[in-house]
């Protein structure tokens, strides 16, 4: 699993990124907002932990313009020292996924993670199953459906595992392209259709449904 994690402070820093190389993270390391922003902007993470206070930009800042400007949706904890109920209020109104207050135990840290991985399906080695007759193996990168297995590409298989984490609501093809491809592979807007075509030959055209002007909405009970 890869994770940003933004934290000025030396002695934190050094505590945090041994604990989570240790749990086996590939991890990248930053100590100013604008670093951790272009990194942000420029490669895929599956979490960012964010301090809230930082040089240069905040975390804060960092966050509400990943969520604003570039429609990046990766899973974020904010990290503060902070104590008072209007800092929470603003991570959450800017779009984090979860807030923890310093100092904090690493188990405590461990938990949150371990539960942002099951709301996100990060790592999860299981299957997601789609309905009754269709199971989706984003390992493998195979879809079976009805007991007979479908191989997908792999940005195939990463759009429908982004689907199936936001199922049930609009998805943008800008939302698309800032959470899969890196800043500068960005494919057209033709090449997006291409692999949507794909997928609703496999998994039903009535699944990803068009929202004309806007994006599309992967439907699932």
């Amino acid at each position: 699993m890869k994770v940003l994690l933004l934290e000025d402070d030396a002695a934190l820093n050094d505590l945090l990124s041994d604990h989570l190389e240790d749990k086996g993270y590939e991890l990248t390391l930053c100590t100013n907002g604008q670093e951790a922003l272009e990194y942000l902007i420029d490669e895929k993470f599956d979490l960012a932990l964010l301090d809230i206070n930082t040089p240069i930009m905040t975390g804060m800042e960092v966050l509400k313009t990943i969520r604003e400007d570039y429609k990046n949706s990766t899973p974020a904890i904010m990290l503060t020292a902070y104590q008072d109920t209007k800092h929470l209020k603003d991570s959450f109104e800017n779009g984090v996924d979860d807030y923890i207050k310093k100092p904090f135990d690493l188990e405590e840290l461990d938990q949150r993670i371990l539960k942002l991985c099951r709301q996100f399906s990060i790592e999860q080695n299981a299957q997601i199953i789609i309905d009754d007759n269709t199971v989706f193996d984003p390992d493998s990168c195979q879809i079976t459906l009805k007991g007979k297995s479908v191989s997908i590409a792999q940005k195939e298989r990463d759009i429908l595992k982004y689907f199936c984490t936001h199922k049930n609501r609009v998805v943008s093809s800008e939302e698309l392209l800032q959470n899969i491809w890196a800043y500068e592979d960005m494919p057209t807007d033709a090449t997006i259709r291409v692999y949507i075509k794909n997928l609703r030959e496999i998994v039903g055209k009535e699944r990803i449904v068009t929202i004309r002007g806007i994006g599309y909405k992967f439907e699932q009970k």
